[in-house]
């Protein structure tokens, strides 16, 4: 199987390969090294070390240790030193290890050029003779100076293992990408859900994908609902370990295989009908089939092996043993899907208690159990229509639970069905998450025009609950309100469409800014929830509702209990919203490394999920953490991230146009952040963009009309969204508005009116706890009042300011607060004291003022005079003016030669 690997190349493998290969080059300078490379058989290891030697064309010292040679003193320096020179080293007086290990290292030297490193790759050197780990080890200790890094790769560490190699590099199976990399390989294209499946089904193993990707036929990867076999490698190895492990150990196994690992040790033991199963236990674990943990409840090696047991029992032991599980297990959904795997056939009666187990589980909010069950139903039910659509409302399921790479794999078998409005609307469903909004919009218009919701309310109902999803992504509230009480008109409060659409309408009311009815809403439906599935719908669409009417505190508590799709069964949707909003919260209230953290965490379950609708939400945060660090191309990528497919509905496009306009913004490129957030300016009527509390978009766009000095038109744009934010008495939306405005006094030079309308704006903040807008009102203030002139209270709001920036972990900004406060004259309180100033002996009458030093600093740096007197909040004119006496003073002609002059050394007094 290794060489079908190596044939395949060395495949996801890149982070693993960056790591040796710097490895590699720092042995340069620091000498000699060795890494212990770990990982379990299967995972490409000789693969990883292969792909090692191809990146660096580096002429190796290699070799592979076997087990049956552990006994055979220097078998491994054998390979490494070839015959002769072994020979030699084994003639020498001294002893064998030492003298081996200089022409160890004399070898690994004299295979490249001068310049180059030695490299010596051992693998499976858990399986070495201890001589020739000694040679290793001695190589190491006689010449630590010498460029040579030694790659060890085991299954196992041991304890002389750990000792020679410092660093270890462990490696885990391949992602769902790298599997389709993998295979398309070896000729095979697949769809990303049936790479996902291969992935889980043999836990990322190189060596398992490969292997059944050359033994099962082309047709069997077209379709994702198949059930994969395990390998034949697997199957055969499976197969002898049973024959060993006693008839205890085999009924054991198979009694596990039939049940699920997570089956308890008791319910395994009445299955295979065995007293004492602890024998059993430790049969297997001495055949390597599971491993034994503290609970006594044994888990496979690997999960094939599982799936070779089932192959071993054969079909008809098997039916017979899930005929029996159904009446050992004590949940319903088990029961059930044992009978399901125990019957062959068509079964009219069976396939109907299972379709109506499934609709209560769905009911539930237990989606990914209902997909499971609606699918067994499909597969027993003969007549074509309820078969149909009852394979229909399994992809619906598994949209509901998140799994859109799963939904997204069985679209050609929904498409190739007749159309129904059930069919439509899933569809649909699918379209949503995946962002594609005109997708969407046609096949929920052609649902609603087919359905007929007298003799379908329930399938009406369902579609529009799919219309309230819909609305929500287009950020329509008033649309989202209607369609959620039709939902609820058609199936009734307590079903599930009409808890769904209860779970969202809350959302259309804030969209709305009708906040206080959307509060008490959410307060009814968490009442008829109670605890379930459903919970997990309902907590998160008041955790939003919480973000948006300014109670961070009360979002944490509701959000982070609803992040984990594995708690009652949820979605894996919802989970993807709560941590974006989460994110949000914790940005918010200056927690930025957690707020990066739980963007990890939404990424991956996108990536799992291939759920997209969340995805420029979590980015949009993402960019402006790193901003605030002051990590530009982290900041620059993450907006990219959030770009991509952002087009189709409104909650991916604004995050993603904030990020982008938030860059500029900070570059001082206040054209560009105009040009990026026109198109939200063009809002239709009954849309959310244009309520200030919900995207908070037009106080960026109206401080970029003030920088660039169009007060006309900033004044027009503002006024309305001051209305609507004072109407509904939204704290934080006044008061970022307020800060607008107060820009605007400012560039009109009303000093009563920047006092007023500031001093509102914090007031509004006042115990708040949203640390990030305190600072920006507090450092736009100080900003404001340096340009008046009023340089005392100036310097007090923005050393505040600088502080408040300082504990969100700002670089970015208690930089920019730094250059306010010297441009005032403050070169004290941890302000740097950088800057450029004349030479040695030209110094006195010709000193720059505190604003000419931050304008001549801002110039050296490369800035145009446009990008400083944005920055410094004053008109190009003014900063020409300033730069015409630098000049001057300094006696340069140029900003050339003032950017020279920058870069000399500044002697001290």
């Amino acid at each position: 199987m290794t060489v079908l690997i190596e044939r395949a190349g060395c495949v996801g493998r890149e982070d693993e390969l960056d790591e040796l290969t710097s490895r590699l080059a720092l042995t340069r300078a620091s000498g000699s090294a060795a890494v212990l490379l770990l990982g379990d058989p299967g995972l490409g290891k000789t693969a990883l070390i292969r792909g090692l030697v191809d990146r660096t064309m580096t002429t190796a010292l290699m070799a592979r240790a076997g087990a049956w040679e552990q006994e055979s003193p220097g078998a491994v320096l054998r390979q490494l030193l070839g015959e002769a020179m072994y020979r030699a080293c084994r003639d020498d007086a001294s002893a064998d290890p030492v003298a081996a290990a200089d022409a160890l290292v004399a070898r690994a030297l004299d295979t490249g050029s001068a310049e180059d490193a030695g490299l010596i790759l051992v693998d499976d050197a858990d399986l070495a003779d201890t001589l020739s780990l000694q040679a290793i080890a001695s190589a190491l200790r006689r010449h630590r100076d010498a460029p040579v890094l030694v790659v060890l790769a085991a299954t196992r560490s041991t304890p002389f293992l750990g000792e020679i190699a410092a660093e270890t590099v462990r490696i885990e199976g391949l992602d769902a990408a790298a599997v389709g990399e993998l295979a398309s390989l070896r000729g095979r294209i697949l769809h990303p859900a049936m790479a996902e499946v291969l992935t889980r089904h043999t836990a990322g193993s190189p060596r398992d994908a490969v292997a059944l990707l050359d033994e099962l036929p082309p047709n069997r990867w077209a379709r994702p609902e198949t059930q994969l076999p395990a390998p034949v490698h697997v199957r055969d190895k499976v197969e002898l370990a049973l024959a060993g492990c006693g008839a205890d150990g085999r009924a054991l196994a198979e009694a596990f295989a039939i049940l699920g690992e997570d089956a308890s040790l008791g319910q395994a033991a009445t299955l295979a009908d065995l007293e004492d199963p602890l024998s059993a236990v430790d049969a297997l674990a001495a055949a390597g089939l599971v491993e034994a943990t503290h609970d006594h409840r044994p888990r496979w090696r690997t999960p094939l092996v599982g799936v070779a047991v089932l192959t071993a029992m054969g079909a008809r032991r098997a039916a017979d043993a899930h005929q029996r599980a159904a009446a050992i297990v004590d949940d319903e959904v088990r029961r059930a899907r044992h009978l399901v795997a125990a019957t062959p056939m068509p079964d009219a009666n069976l396939a109907d208690e299972v379709a109506r187990l499934a609709q209560r589980r769905g009911d539930e909010g237990a989606w990914a159990q209902a997909a499971a069950l609606y699918r067994d139903s499909s597969r027993l039910t003969e007549d074509p229509v309820r078969r149909d659509d009852r394979l229909i409302r399994s992809v619906d399921a598994l949209v509901a639970a998140g799994d859109g790479m799963g939904a997204a794999a069985l679209v050609p078998v929904v498409e190739g069905l007749r159309e129904t409005p059930l069919r439509d609307a899933v569809l649909a469903y699918l379209a949503i998450l995946r962002g594609r909004a005109t997708e969407a919009e046609v096949r929920l218009k052609r649902a609603w025009d087919i359905v007929n919701p007298d003799r379908e309310p329930e399938t009406a109902a369902l579609i529009a609950t799919r219309h309230v999803l819909h609305s929500l992504a287009l950020c329509r509230g008033d649309e989202l309100v209607t369609w959620a009480d039709r939902a609820i008109a058609l199936a009734g409060r307590d079903s599930a469409a009409g808890v769904e659409a209860a779970a969202i309408r809350g959302l259309g009311l804030a969209m709305s800014g009708r906040f206080e009815e959307a509060h008490e809403a959410y307060a009814a439906a968490a009442r008829r929830v109670g605890h379930s599935a459903q919970t997990q719908r309902v907590t998160m669409g008041r955790g939003w509702l919480d973000v948006l009417t300014d109670e961070p505190d009360e979002a944490r508590s509701r959000l982070e209990g609803v992040t984990d799709p594995r708690v009652l069964g949820g979605s894996t949707r919802i989970s993807m919203w709560a941590l974006a909003w989460l994110a949000r919260v914790q940005f918010l209230t200056g927690e930025g490394e957690s707020a990066l953290q739980t963007v990890a965490a939404g990424r991956a379950l996108a990536a799992e999920s291939g759920i997209a609708l969340v995805t420029p939400l979590l980015e949009w945060t993402a960019t402006e953490t790193h901003l605030l660090r002051g990590s530009w191309e982290d900041a620059a990528r993450t907006a990219r991230a959030a770009e991509v497919g952002a087009q189709g509905y409104e909650i991916m496009r604004v995050p993603a146009l904030l990020a982008r306009a938030h860059i500029a913004e900070a570059r001082s490129d206040f054209r560009a952040v105009l040009r990026i957030l026109e198109p939200l300016t063009q809002a239709p009527a009954g849309s959310a963009l244009a309520e200030p509390a919900i995207w908070p978009w037009a106080e960026t766009y109206a401080a970029a009309l003030i920088a660039e000095g169009r007060l006309d038109e900033a004044d027009e744009f503002l006024r309305p969204h001051e209305t609507r934010a004072g109407e509904e008495r939204h704290r934080s939306a006044q008061a970022r508005l307020a800060t607008a405005r107060g820009r605007w006094h400012g560039a009109r030079g009303d000093l009563a009116g920047v006092r007023d309308t500031f001093d509102r704006a914090l007031g509004l903040l006042d115990g708040l706890p949203l640390r990030y807008e305190r600072a920006r009102v507090t450092f736009a203030y100080g900003q404001a009042l340096r340009r008046a002139g009023r340089r005392r209270d100036a310097e007090a709001l923005l050393s505040s300011a600088r502080d408040l920036w300082d504990g969100l972990g700002a670089v970015t900004y208690v930089d920019a607060a730094q250059r306010e406060l010297r441009a005032g004259g403050v070169r004290a309180g941890g302000v740097r004291a950088g800057g450029v100033r004349a030479p040695r002996g030209r110094r006195g009458p010709a000193d720059l003022t505190p604003q000419e030093e931050t304008v001549a600093e801002m110039v050296a740096s490369g800035l145009s005079n446009r990008e400083v007197a944005a920055q410094l909040f004053v008109s190009p004119k003014t900063v020409q003016y300033h730069l015409t006496r630098i000049y001057a003073k300094l006696g340069v002609r140029s900003r050339t030669e003032l950017a020279a002059m920058a870069a000399e050394p500044t002697e001290e007094p």
